[in-house]
């Protein structure tokens, strides 16, 4: 599914253990759900092992509670000779509604990696951009 903000590549359930100790959902956590989704846009893209480099830009503007559904979306920013950033935006769902608020945005700097774990030219040959 693709809007706005991009392509929805993670949907998940925030869990007591994602919490931080004030009871809203810890802000490393949704960072590392973007950062999770991101890598998946990389990979289907280029078909190959990525690795963050660059992490930037972050805010939560809305917050979240356990049992709430988390929905990442992501698209590429800019697509260098061997990196991709990638924008991402999480919205939060409340259990027994259909209304989203955005909870988190980042952006992301992945390098693509050969068999030797050595940076690669990027070729977006297994998606569109």
């Amino acid at each position: 599914m693709e809007n706005e903000a991009g392509d929805l590549v993670i949907r998940v359930t925030a869990m007591p253990t994602d919490l931080n100790p004030y009871g809203g959902v810890f802000g490393g956590w949704l960072m590392s759900q973007l950062a999770l989704g991101a890598a998946s846009l990389v990979t289907r893209r280029t078909g190959h092992k990525a690795v963050v480099v660059g992490a930037t830009d972050f805010t939560f503007p809305g917050v979240m509670v356990v049992g709430d559904e988390l929905n990442v979306y992501a698209q590429v920013a800019r697509t260098g000779r061997t990196s991709m950033t990638i924008a991402t935006r999480g919205f939060g769902r409340a259990r027994a509604s259909e209304d989203q608020v955005e909870v988190a945005a980042g952006t992301f700097t992945f390098v693509t990696l050969d068999e030797n774990d050595r940076p690669r030219v990027v070729a977006t040959t297994m998606g569109v951009d």
